[in-house]
C-alpha cells in the first residue's frame, strides 16, 4: 500500500463532498450533509424519537434539536409527541421530507453505481466486504467518537 490509511480515508472523505457545506440541492432546498443523514435515519428508521436519531448520529440533542427545528422549517419534518410521553417526540418526513430523501438515496446509488463500475464484480465485492469489516472495527473501537450504532 503506497499511502497510509489516514491519507486513503481523508481523500474519500473529500470524494464523497463529505466537507462541503450543502451535500445536495433538491427543489428550492439546500440540504447539509448533516440534515441529509438526519433524512436518511427518519426515513429509515419506524418512527424514531429524537433522542433514538440523535444517538445513531452520535450528535448532543442540543445540536440535533436545532437541525431538526431547520428540517420542520423546510417542512421536510415533522415533530409529534408520543400521547402516552409527552417528553418524547417522534419524527416522521413530510410528503415533500420523503421525496427529498428518495432524491438524495437515488443520487447517492446512482453515484456508487457509477463509482462501482469502474471494477469488476471481485473488485466491488473486496471494496463492500472491506468497508463492512471497517465499519465493523470502528464500532469496537474506543478511541474515538461516538460509535454510530
Amino acid at each position: 500500500m503506497d499511502r497510509n490509511p489516514r491519507e486513503l480515508l481523508q481523500i474519500m472523505t473529500r470524494r464523497f463532498g463529505l466537507l462541503n457545506k450543502t451535500c445536495c440541492s433538491i427543489g428550492n432546498n439546500d440540504i447539509s450533509l448533516v440534515q441529509s443523514h438526519i433524512l436518511y435515519e427518519i426515513d429509515r428508521g419506524h418512527q424514531p424519537s429524537m433522542q433514538q436519531v440523535a444517538d445513531t448520529l452520535g450528535m448532543d440533542i442540543t445540536t440535533f434539536s436545532r437541525q431538526v427545528q431547520t428540517l420542520i422549517k423546510k417542512k421536510l419534518v415533522k415533530k409529534t409527541a408520543l400521547p402516552e410521553d409527552r417528553r418524547v417526540y417522534i419524527l416522521t418526513l413530510t410528503v415533500e421530507g420523503k421525496f427529498v430523501a428518495s432524491t438524495i438515496d437515488r443520487m447517492m446509488n446512482d453515484y456508487l453505481d457509477e463509482v462501482f463500475s469502474f471494477m469488476n464484480e471481485f473488485e466491488k465485492e473486496t471494496v463492500i466486504r472491506s468497508l463492512k469489516l471497517l465499519n465493523d472495527s470502528m464500532q469496537k473501537s474506543k478511541m474515538c467518537c461516538t460509535p454510530m450504532g
